[in-house]
Formats: structure tokens, sequence, C-alpha cells
């Protein structure tokens, strides 16, 4: 047995003020009550909140706050992450990955902004994998790069037996975000930690999935706390023999006879995709996609209105599909 103790906090988290003093102190509760965890992961944005006013340069006072108490506890910490403007002078939603001597070992620009919601900020270009000395690989995603399977194949195929997945989610998708948590962790033979946060930083509903899609935690919506003793080693059998001795699904995308055309952008297999329309948002009576005209209401006769009166019955209204994209 290979383990090993994370834990997730979910807390609330203020838009309008600095979080960071807020998440020092639950780690100190947390590793006061729960001296033998040995990484912690907090939720997407935890730090400063969902605003870019409180954009952060790469080298800032709140890193240093963290790095100080991740030497203190001895812990691998991920302090969910932050707006982070680069020496470009774009913003990136970034996570930190420090480890127990206090250092940053890595970095992780969230490759999917949540467009066109989230706007403004630039998306990543490199995956994220760390190794914890004898213990295991580690990978980190945040939020809606979950729901592009190919950020995690891409981490998997390189080793990564931990998901880490810090999450900003508020909104009524937060069930299809479970299910999806509970798929990858399945179809990638992983741990999943899904970590969200309350307030302005989510409805919570934070989560723990082992590679055979059992969820070990499910939080509600309270602040919580949640250390969760892992076992590397099942995550090694089982890619070996097989999900409950059954599908060994990355050894067969390994000896697959396909290779798949749609990541050729010059190969033509993704031009439905083009007749989706621009990424855009939604505005009020949207009937994009409908492709439905609705025709005017004929005017009735004097006749047929008293007829209509007398009859109870109201006029038909039809409508025939007119062959072309109405754009709302």
């Amino acid at each position: 047995m290979t383990p090993f103790a994370i834990a997730g906090l979910q807390m609330h988290v203020s838009a309008l003020q600095s979080n960071v003093e807020g998440m020092i102190h639950r780690l100190d509760i947390l590793m006061a009550r729960f001296p033998w965890t040995q990484m912690v992961l907090f939720s997407e944005l935890a730090p400063y909140g969902p605003l870019h006013r409180y954009t952060q340069p790469r080298q800032n006072e709140a890193v240093s706050q963290f790095c100080e108490a991740a030497r203190r506890h001895k812990v691998w910490l991920i302090p969910g992450s932050m707006f982070i403007r680069g020496e470009d002078g774009l913003i990136r939603n970034t996570s930190f990955v420090i480890n127990p001597d206090g250092d940053v070992v890595t970095s992780y620009d969230k490759m999917f902004p949540f467009r066109p919601y989230e706007v403004d900020v630039e998306a990543g270009t490199e995956f994220c994998v760390f190794d914890v000395p004898d213990v295991g690989r580690f990978g980190l995603s945040i939020c809606y790069d979950m729901w592009f399977p190919e950020t995690t194949r891409q981490l998997t195929a390189q080793g990564v037996e931990v998901l880490l997945h810090p999450v900003l989610t508020g909104t009524t998708d937060r069930d299809a975000e479970l299910a999806i948590a509970r798929a990858t962790a399945a179809q990638f033979q992983c741990y999943v930690f899904d970590v969200n946060g309350l307030g302005a930083g989510g409805v919570g509903k934070s989560c723990v999935v082992d590679p055979t899609s059992m969820v070990l935690h499910q939080s509600a919506g309270q602040e919580d706390m949640f250390p969760i003793e892992i076992d590397l080693d099942m995550v090694r059998r089982q890619r070996e023999v097989g999900m409950k001795g059954l599908g060994q699904v990355l050894k067969s995308f390994r000896d697959r006879s396909t290779d798949f055309s749609v990541y050729d952008r010059n190969s033509g297999t993704d031009a439905y995709l083009k007749t989706l329309g621009p990424l855009e948002m939604q505005t009020q009576g949207t009937r994009a996609g409908l492709h439905v005209d609705v025709p005017a209401e004929p005017a009735q006769t004097g006749m047929e209105q008293e007829s209509d009166a007398i009859s109870g019955r109201a006029a038909p209204v039809t409508f025939p599909f007119a062959g072309k994209t109405s754009n709302g």
C-alpha cells in the first residue's frame, strides 16, 4: 500500500476583500485537527475571489504567506488559484504548487477559461505534472478544464495518478460537474479531488472520487475540511488488471488502431463545429440554433373574429420549418 493523505478545504470566499488570512487560519485548524494530512487543496480563486480588480503580479505577498504556511506545517499546499498578470501584461488564472519546504515547485495556467463568461483571461498552454517523492505522480487542472477530457487524457498519459481540481462553480450546472468528476475518475483510472468554494467562491458540493468512480466524500453547502487517505497502489493495480478486473481503458487507448482526425485542424472533420456560430453570451429571447421562423399571425376578418369569440376557439398558429437559420 502507498498511502497519502490529501485534504480538501471548502470555505466561504469573499469577492470584495482578501481571503488569504482566512485560508491560513483554516489551514492551521485543519492541521491541528488532522496532523496526519500531507497535502491541502483549496478552491479556484479562493485567495482573492473572482474579480479582476484583485489581479496580482506573479511575485506577490499572498504566495509568500502560503509558502511560509506550507513550510510551517510541512505539507504540500495548492492554495486554489488567483488571477496573475504576466510580464506580457495578460491575465491568467494561475495555481501554484508549494512543497513542504515552502518552495513553489510548479504552477499551472487554466487552459479553458469559462468563455464567454470569463472574459479578459488568457488561456494557458502548458500542462502541470509533478511528483511527490516516494508517493506518486499528480496533475492539476482548474474547473472548466475537466469538461474537456483531452486535458485529463494528456495528464494520465504522462502517468498522473491523482487529479487535483480546484473549482469555482456557483451556477446550476454543478450537478453535471459532479457527474463529469465521477466519469473522469473511471475513464482515466485516477483519483479526483474536486474542491469548490462557497459564497462568491461557489455553491460547494466538493467531492473526492476513487478510480472505480466511487464517491469517497461529498460535501454539502457549508464549510468543510475533509482529509482523505488514498492508496496509490490501487491506481497502479487497476491500470494493470482493469477496474474491478474488467476494463483496462488506458491500455486499450494505448493499443488503439484509430487516430482521431478531429484533432487535425486541417482535416475538415470538424466542419460541423464551424456551423455553431460565434462563442458569445446569449441575449434575452435568443433563438439561435432553433432553425425556425415564426410567421406573423394572419389578420382575421370581422366575421371570423366573431365566430371564434362565440365558440371560444383561438385561431391556430403554425410554425413551419423555413429551411434556414434564424439568428434570433
